[in-house]
């Protein structure tokens, strides 16, 4: 049984009322993978805007496996002392990571950034020697349209990511560079700028869906 376990940040947790990627991810797999899966993770909840936490269950449908390894401000920064002990406690098999936007935007520039990718994929393998991982570049925000610095540092991280990727690929613990999809469009396909709608839902998860089944011929094509 293949264990996905999604990690990421505000995009990834979702807020109260949405579906969020992880559910169009696991419909997608649910359709189209041909053996057992689980998704895993240590926490389950989405987050509240109302009592700024997260510690909601209002997902759209609720009805579907809410693991994951997600949270509203969190980052590589974050995420790196923590993936170790979440892949042994879950037995996961495969990361679907979408990280980044945060650490950019408040905590870390690029370089540095992208020591912290580094350090999670070393955690990760620590505890779980054979374990795949699918790392999506940072979608540039509404910010990145105003704040050229900002935005420089998005394209240079997203450089750093795709050489980081290219630099510890290797055959026993595989690493696989995600896109999101080219008609992506922060305009009509997130509520704010930033956070994804339902169709930005359906095309990160495509993202993830498609650099599997191109590099490991998991599942099929995405068909939202």
């Amino acid at each position: 049984m293949l264990r996905f376990m999604p990690v990421g940040d505000s995009m990834t947790i979702g807020s109260a009322g949405e579906h969020t990627w992880r559910y169009r991810m696991w419909q997608h797999l649910r359709a189209t993978y041909g053996g057992p899966f689980k998704i895993v993770g240590p926490r389950e909840t989405l987050y509240d805007k109302a009592t700024e936490s997260p510690d909601s269950y209002e997902y759209a449908d609720p009805d579907f496996p809410r693991s994951h390894l997600a949270g509203w401000g969190e980052g590589w920064l974050h995420m790196a002392p923590l993936i170790g002990e979440a892949v042994r406690a879950q037995r996961a098999d495969v990361l679907l990571v979408s990280l980044g936007l945060i650490d950019l935007g408040f905590y870390t520039n690029a370089a540095q950034t992208a020591e912290n990718a580094h350090t999670f994929i070393e955690e990760a393998r620590a505890a779980n020697a054979r374990i795949r991982m699918v790392l999506l570049p940072v979608i540039p925000n509404v910010r990145a349209e105003s704040d050229a610095p900002f935005a420089t540092e998005v394209s240079a991280f997203n450089e750093l990511l795709a050489k980081t990727v290219a630099d510890l690929d290797e055959p026993r613990s595989p690493l696989l560079l995600a896109s999101p999809p080219p008609s992506y469009d922060i305009t009509l396909d997130t509520y704010d700028g930033t956070h994804p709608n339902a169709s930005g839902e359906h095309k990160i998860a495509e993202g993830f869906a498609e650099a599997m089944y191109q590099a490991w011929d998991l599942g099929d094509p995405y068909a939202p």
